[in-house]
């Protein structure tokens, strides 16, 4: 389990007791999936994993899912360990498109061009679907802040667009691969 997905589910749990399914859709609401790498069927394990490490008590046994879980202080303590050591650190974003980048050099220009263009498309359309997107997580019990990682996704997405059309501009004359 990464310890993005960690700090979710202790963010999440920070309320209230919670089971399985409710941390998950308090997380689909926010949208961690897309910004986060969540796979939501670590969340039970994680869970599970938790209680045994004693950040959180179970206060409701039941099956499928139906396990309450309840945050101990030990895990808010560890929850605000790890929420500002992610806000001070800097650690790369790991993209697969990056490591499709370093073999670039092994693609015809025949190829290359078109995948430039298709990706500066891709990634126009991502931007305009994500700007169309603030506000709307709020209607669904997100809190408003939640915007605030759609508009880092759609800067880093901004930033990948400047780069692909120049690369486009030094591929197609030549300079570039």
């Amino acid at each position: 389990m990464s310890s993005s997905t960690r700090l979710l589910i202790l963010g999440t749990l920070l309320d209230e007791p919670l089971n399985g399914y409710q941390v998950r859709r308090r997380l689909e609401v926010m949208g961690a999936d897309s910004w986060a790498s969540v796979a939501f069927g670590s969340i039970y394990h994680g869970l599970s994993k938790m209680a045994d490490e004693g950040l959180l008590t179970v206060v409701e046994g039941g099956k499928g899912g139906k396990t309450v879980y309840a945050i101990t202080e030990a895990g808010r303590e560890e929850f605000h360990r790890n929420l500002l050591l992610s806000w001070h650190e800097v650690r790369p974003i790991v993209d697969p498109f990056q490591v499709a980048l370093t073999y670039a050099d092994r693609l015809d220009r025949a190829d290359l061009i078109p995948a430039l263009h298709h990706r500066i498309q891709e990634l126009r359309r991502s931007i305009s679907l994500i700007e169309h997107a603030y506000g709307a997580k709020q209607r669904y019990g997100a809190p408003r802040h939640i915007d605030e990682n759609l508009r880092l996704t759609a800067a880093m997405f901004a930033a990948q667009l400047t780069w692909a059309e120049d690369a486009l501009t030094r591929v197609e004359a030549g300079e570039l691969f």
